[in-house]
């Protein structure tokens, strides 16, 4: 187990993972295109043919997770709602705290069979980055400029779009609009403060109009709010680079199930009830940071081997003419042509710790980092 454990530390291996998963996600945005003549001929058959084709992406991540990392995943949850996660259209509430929780989540709707529809709602410049931004594109993903003015209308656009959806999806939503820090928390709770709100110790404040425009649009839609608060044992903060390396976490999620019609339409009434429900989530952290568990029964869903054959596929299809290639190079002789390959993998190398770089939480949105008020609660 130390051999394998230094072999998942390897810059090569995390090149070999990051060259299939790009390599990939171009040859499946490629497809992605060709489907664009399908969408007027059959729009539910193109998003059913999108779904598979983004399961091919995401997926990869999620097999990152669950199956190099190794990372456990223990849910605490009511068993009566148990049955429901999956074979319903839901909004799915999550904390922001890590810089892998939106894997999480994804690793969440992997175990239930709602990865490849799954939506989030992203900013508009990330829907022209290939790969994850394109697949997001023919998923109809609901991007956002963060100008509430202009969100109003086209977020709820998206939203309507997705009333007559194919197959069962989650929409996931992080209300709190950026990833926690202390610095983010101080001017949140100075917000709080001014405007009479109970103070939280785990959480910003949530951002309510995001979140009324989506409950709203998808009534009659979704069925439920999965309101889940993650954390992570022993105290660890995992990073996308320790997942790469191999570390293995453990993962405790507390999920509730709160039905939509339950939810006032009141945009006011709205608001109250999504602050009232992030101090529950406060609550639930603080009983986990005191007993190192979340109230309830638990219930650990088994991974699904799919991400793992998806990501075997495309290593068999995309390593074995790279290993020629490399061959046909290193046995050249040609001085030039070796350089270029030692230069083409140190350049590729620096681009993925650049990348992995901009998942942490210090190099994160500055979304929520200045004081302002905050008009859009």
């Amino acid at each position: 187990m130390g051999l394998l454990k230094q072999l998942k530390s390897q810059m090569l291996c995390h090149l070999i993972i990051c060259y299939v998963f790009l390599v990939s996600g171009i040859i499946v945005n490629l497809l992605q295109i060709c489907t664009s003549p399908l969408w007027l001929v059959s729009k539910q058959l193109a998003r059913r043919i999108n779904i598979r084709l983004g399961y091919c992406i995401s997926s990869q991540m999620v097999a990152t997770l669950d199956w190099w990392s190794g990372t456990e995943c223990t849910l605490y949850t009511d068993p009566k709602t148990y049955p429901l996660y999956g074979k319903e259209n839901a909004i799915v509430v999550l904390n922001h705290s890590y810089d892998i929780d939106f894997l999480c989540g994804w690793a969440f709707c992997d175990r239930f069979g709602v990865l490849g529809s799954s939506k989030v709602l992203a900013k508009q410049e990330l829907r022209y980055v290939p790969v994850i931004g394109w697949m997001w594109y023919f998923l109809e993903i609901v991007f956002c400029k963060r100008k509430w003015e202009v969100d109003r209308r086209t977020v709820a656009q998206s939203l309507q779009n997705l009333r007559d959806y194919p197959e069962n999806y989650w929409f996931l939503l992080f209300c709190e609009g950026t990833r926690f820090t202390p610095e983010k928390h101080q001017n949140s709770m100075q917000v709080a403060e001014s405007k009479g709100l109970p103070k939280l110790k785990y959480h910003l404040l949530p951002r309510t109009k995001g979140f009324w425009v989506t409950v709203q649009n998808l009534r009659g839609t979704a069925a439920a709010v999965y309101d889940s608060t993650l954390n992570f044992r022993n105290n660890e903060v995992p990073t996308l680079l320790g997942v790469l390396n191999g570390k293995k976490y453990h993962a405790d999620l507390y999920v509730r199930r709160i039905p939509l019609e339950s939810i006032p339409e009141d945009e006011a009434e709205c608001s109250s009830w999504l602050h009232k429900l992030y101090q529950e989530k406060d609550s639930f952290q603080e009983h986990y940071t005191q007993t190192g568990r979340f109230p309830g029964p638990t219930v650990s869903p088994p991974r699904r081997p799919w991400a793992l054959i998806n990501w075997l596929f495309w290593a068999c299809l995309l390593l074995y003419p790279l290993g020629l290639l490399l061959a046909q190079l290193t046995t050249s002789g040609s001085t030039l042509s070796i350089s270029a390959s030692v230069a083409l993998c140190s350049a590729v190398s620096l681009g993925v710790r650049w990348m992995i770089g901009q998942t942490e939480i210090g190099r994160g949105s500055n979304y929520g980092s200045k004081e302002f008020p905050r008009n859009n609660n």
